[in-house]
């Protein structure tokens, strides 16, 4: 059975605002067009295209990319997090993205907006991690230590599209298929892939991704659980798009304090049913403790009880 979110809000659609995965989507190519053009001027200087690409990698790449060797990463801390947006190819950003969109477009439609992202990024953190880590301490990669850099949003990719299989594993897709293709064959052939190809080329990026695929299913595994590793990730979102926001509510103060509960009166008035029992109760209580100890409702009830006579 697929798990839905309590407050489920409808899909949202290309162009729409507040679609966190479009957003997502668009960060990685506005940076990949921008380091394509720099890119490009590099070939205009350069007579040898070989030599612009090394420049280019040596200048500018490299203080995007996340290095391998700890030194390195030491001098620039940023790529911690710059990695998992930028790509040096046009097959590998087109890529990620058609995965980043499928798998997206479907987690997004299973838990909502805000989860996009919390799971990208802890995807691609904990891709980054791994890939530093492998490179350190396995024998057979520390050789090519100095020279390894990681870049890309697959380890990202690869942790939403384990979270949305782990929430509807019988998710179909390419329904004129016969009925449709199940979620977790995708995915299952997405993670053989890398297992396969890590002694192929690219150890550490296969094991990267690995590690996104798990970080992926440990937060939707918890988030069933009740525990959203996202929510300091959504609140700094909100927070950053109140900042200059005129019509945030103030600081220390409820919305409903803002707007509602300025009335002088109150917004209706509980009146009791004049019933024969409540009657003698009152009644009773007057006989034994005098009219005084009547509270402003009973005093209220019995004068309607008066009336009504």
């Amino acid at each position: 059975m697929a798990y839905y979110e309590k407050e489920y809000k409808p899909k949202l659609l290309l162009g729409q605002g507040n679609n966190a995965l479009i957003t997502l989507i668009a960060i990685n190519l506005v940076l990949f067009v921008i380091l394509a053009f720099v890119k490009a001027i590099f070939y205009l200087r350069y007579e040898n295209g070989a030599e612009a690409v090394a420049s280019f990698d040596n200048s500018v790449m490299t203080w995007f990319a996340l290095p391998a060797d700890l030194s390195k990463f030491a001098t620039r801390p940023w790529t911690l997090l710059t990695h998992m947006f930028v790509h040096d190819g046009l097959w590998h950003v087109f890529g990620n993205m058609l995965w980043l969109w499928g798998f997206g477009h479907i987690l997004q439609d299973l838990t909502g907006n805000r989860k996009i992202f919390p799971v990208f990024f802890y995807g691609a953190l904990a891709g980054a991690i791994s890939f530093i880590l492998a490179y350190n301490l396995l024998p057979g990669l520390k050789a090519q230590l100095p020279v390894q850099s990681a870049l890309g949003a697959s380890a990202g990719v690869m942790a939403i599209a384990v979270g949305a299989t782990f929430i509807a594993p019988g998710y179909r897709i390419f329904p004129m298929l016969g009925g449709g293709i199940p979620l977790w064959i995708i995915t299952a052939i997405y993670l053989i892939i890398d297992l396969a190809t890590i002694p192929v080329s690219n150890t550490g990026g296969h094991i990267a991704h690995l590690a996104g695929a798990l970080a992926g299913f440990l937060f939707m595994y918890f988030y069933r659980l009740g525990y959203d590793w996202g929510s300091w990730i959504n609140n700094f979102f909100d927070w950053f798009t109140n900042l200059f926001n005129p019509d945030k509510p103030k600081k220390g103060k409820l919305i409903r304090d803002e707007f509602f509960y300025k009335a002088t009166k109150e917004p209706y008035k509980k009146t009791p049913n004049v019933t024969e029992q409540r009657i003698d109760e009152i009644l009773d209580k007057i006989s034994q403790k005098g009219y005084s100890s009547l509270t402003e409702e009973e005093k209220d009830l019995l004068k309607r009880a008066s009336q009504k006579d």
